[in-house]
């Protein structure tokens, strides 16, 4: 029983590691994509789902009528996109969150943003295993256009002053082409190597 006991071992920490290092995968907007028209908020969708570091967004748009910008805090509230921190028009942009904080998105045209393509992601804070999970945090909703608040949308928690929680600081750019994999996926590549770990203890005690 010695094998078992260190190949189950082995499998918590193969499942460990990977869980720690991959992230999920999100479509921004659902079936919508990055819409310049989006039949629900982007600020909505956002709080209905949970993003952690390692997480990657996916924007999916039209190649050369569409494109997604990061910006400063500022200028998010005043659909400025004269000053962006990145710009990407592949249609297919993917942006990974490699720390926590606020990230500021929103589409090239400012008139596209003053409709409602634009977004705020919350990225959760890393937590060690024994720390009591952080809640799900509500994103600020859009204050009244080309009218940027004094300060924080009241209820909500106040962002990070800049994408890379300094207003002056670059955000990451999008990592690879691909998205990463998902965490059912890891799950199974996980299982599927502890199985393959007992299989071989158990025949080589027969060998």
């Amino acid at each position: 029983m010695e094998f078992l006991k260190t190949s189950l071992l082995l499998l918590a920490i193969f499942m460990a590691f990977l869980c720690s290092s991959q992230g999920y995968v999100f479509y921004v907007g659902g079936k919508q994509g990055w819409s310049a028209n989006p039949s629900e908020d982007y600020i909505q969708w956002a709080q209905r789902n949970r993003f952690q570091v390692h997480d990657t967004l996916v924007f999916k748009y039209e190649k050369g009528q569409n494109s997604v910008l990061v910006v400063y805090r500022e200028d998010y509230y005043k659909c400025n996109v004269e000053n962006p921190i990145n710009k990407y028009a592949d249609g297919n942009t993917e942006f990974k969150f490699d720390r926590s904080g606020s990230f500021f998105f929103i589409g090239g045209n400012a008139d596209y943003c003053q409709k409602g393509q634009r977004l705020i992601v919350v990225v959760l804070a890393v937590r060690n295993e024994s720390q009591t999970p952080t809640p799900t945090p509500s994103v600020p909703g859009n204050p009244p256009l080309l009218s940027p608040p004094s300060e924080s949308p009241e209820g909500s928690p106040s962002p990070a002053s800049s994408p890379a929680g300094d207003e002056h600081s670059p955000a990451p750019a999008p990592h690879g082409s691909a998205p990463g994999l998902t965490r059912p996926v890891v799950w199974v590549l996980g299982v599927g190597f502890g199985v393959s770990v007992v299989l071989g203890n158990f025949v080589g005690l027969y060998i």
